[in-house]
């Protein structure tokens, strides 16, 4: 089952999710403008990461066509950011882990999404992206640290800034774990601070969603 669903989460932003069955060649079947991407294929991955880079690709192009109707190939900025060159002031989000892809797109600016498979990695890796706060607040719960990392995952996609500190500058409130809900997140610059409403969801009981929108509260 490829193409999973395309939901409006705003006035104009959407979001994509695709459940990966598909070989590469069917993927590239798939995908316009093949010989821009071919020179862009990343050689020497392993399957299942060239099928996700395709599928988020051909995601990426079945979005678009839902919001705009001008050509427009796909390219990554010196951050790794992935955007459509023709619309320079459209937002783009790409993620994948295990057999799920998200795009989240919005003609209105920038956006952030990551998908993650639930697994201890994130409780192991914890004292390095979690204040002391959040650590206390996930307890023993492998959901809850997946959340947690994922939710910084798209406020830093959002900002696309390097060298962030995700234990000291990508901050999110306690919150209790329901199917699905909203995260408060606080990113703490040098001379700024801004709070952002980070949307999450169990997207299959070993997976988890999240993502941010560029409305933000500054303070």
């Amino acid at each position: 089952m490829p193409l999973y669903s395309i939901t409006p989460v705003s006035q104009t932003a959407v979001l994509g999710l695709w459940q990966l069955t598909e070989s590469v060649p069917d993927l590239w079947d798939l995908l316009p403008a093949q010989p821009h991407y071919l020179a862009r294929y990343p050689d020497g991955r392993d399957e299942l990461r060239a099928r996700q880079w395709l599928a988020g690709r051909v995601l990426a192009h079945q979005l678009l066509q839902e919001v705009n109707d001008t050509p427009a190939t796909l390219h990554n900025d010196p951050n790794g950011r992935p955007y459509f060159a023709e619309l320079p002031g459209l937002g783009l989000s790409i993620s994948h882990s295990g057999e799920w892809v998200a795009v989240l797109l919005d003609p209105r600016g920038a956006v952030g999404t990551d998908i993650e498979l639930v697994r201890t990695k994130a409780q192991q890796l914890a004292p390095r992206f979690l204040s002391e706060t959040e650590r206390a607040d996930a307890g023993d719960d492998a959901v809850k640290y997946s959340l947690y990392w994922s939710a910084k995952e798209t406020l830093y996609k959002l900002h696309s800034r390097r060298g962030l500190v995700f234990k000291e500058q990508l901050l999110l409130d306690p919150f209790g774990l329901r199917e699905a809900g909203v995260l408060t997140g606080h990113l703490l610059l040098e001379n700024s601070r801004s709070q952002h409403q980070i949307h999450y969801q169990r997207l299959h009981p070993d997976y988890v969603l999240t993502y941010a929108l560029s409305e933000f509260v500054k303070w």
